[in-house]
């Protein structure tokens, strides 16, 4: 069985965003400028608050792509311009596609913010097509008991997006994407087909791993990218305490020009100065909260 061999390991930068919180962040980078049709990831880090110290993400606007937020611990407060708003708890995900404009505010729950916990989380950013750009909004508000969850000897495969091990994702993308948190014990080893003209990403967020037919290895809070072309990919464990955690991010490259500034994915500069007129001139709305969540 030909197996695809890794072509690069990224390390994840550590760096605060939003109004303080602290990310690890594999792309983009100076070695990674992206990896097609992924924009950027950030894996926030784990972090115990006390009453009052959670941090989140205040008012900020998006255009011309999709923004992925999956809770692993903790629970965060969603807000939209298109009047969207609700709480995104452990396992559940939100996919976003921002199209041609929106305004959201991504905060940690009011349980969070006046009694404190732990909040532990991703964002990934995935870029739309130009057909697509300037797209109506979309809110897809996923929960955890709708996730097919796969399990085999030393593994386990939640399955977000796409079709990994079998089972199928809710949720529904603009262009062939597969999203998975795979889980494998110390022992664990398993084979993913994946399409060949997919470009793959596997993060490890916890243990450590071997990964493709040289047995790569890829520790915590670093980044295995795949070579193109047809072969499984091979994943087996490498931390012999722990379980190695991993996020699988595989999808068909859109090869279009990428001009971004900030929040604004677009294809062109003049685009992009566009869509900051259009947020100035508050032609993407604004938030106006419905109640207490």
């Amino acid at each position: 069985m030909v197996q695809r061999n890794v072509s690069q390991v990224v390390a994840a930068h550590r760096q605060l965003e939003g109004a303080g919180f602290a990310v690890y962040r594999p792309f983009p980078s100076t070695s990674l400028e992206m990896l097609d049709p992924f924009l950027m990831l950030d894996e926030k880090e784990p972090t115990d608050y006390q009453p009052g110290e959670a941090k989140g993400a205040p008012d900020h606007p998006h255009r011309g792509f999709e923004t992925v937020s999956y809770v692993l611990e903790g629970e965060t407060e969603h807000m939209d311009s298109l009047g969207n708003q609700g709480v995104i708890r452990k396992g559940d995900v939100q996919w976003m596609t921002a199209g041609d404009g929106i305004i959201h505010s991504e905060m940690p729950s009011q349980k969070i913010r006046t009694g404190g916990g732990r909040v532990h989380g991703f964002q990934l950013w995935v870029n739309l097509p130009a057909i697509h750009k300037r797209t109506t909004p979309r809110y897809q508000a996923i929960t955890a008991d709708q996730i097919p969850v796969v399990e085999g000897d030393g593994w386990r495969a939640i399955v977000i997006a796409g079709e990994v091990l079998g089972a199928r994702g809710p949720a529904g993308t603009h262009t062939p994407i597969c999203y998975s948190h795979i889980t494998l014990t110390p022992t664990g080893s398993l084979e993913l087909e994946l399409p060949g003209d997919h470009q793959i990403g596997l993060y490890v967020f916890n243990g450590a791993g071997l990964f493709g037919a040289k047995q790569t290895r890829v520790q915590e809070h670093e980044m295995a990218v795949f070579e193109p072309g047809d072969g499984t990919v091979h994943l087996s464990a490498a931390h012999p305490c722990s379980d190695t955690e991993i996020l699988l991010m595989a999808g068909r490259p859109i090869g279009e020009p990428v001009a971004r500034h900030g929040p604004f994915v677009m294809n062109t500069e003049a685009e992009v100065l566009q869509a900051m007129k259009d947020y100035e001139a508050g032609r993407m709305g604004k938030i106006v909260p419905t109640g207490t969540t």
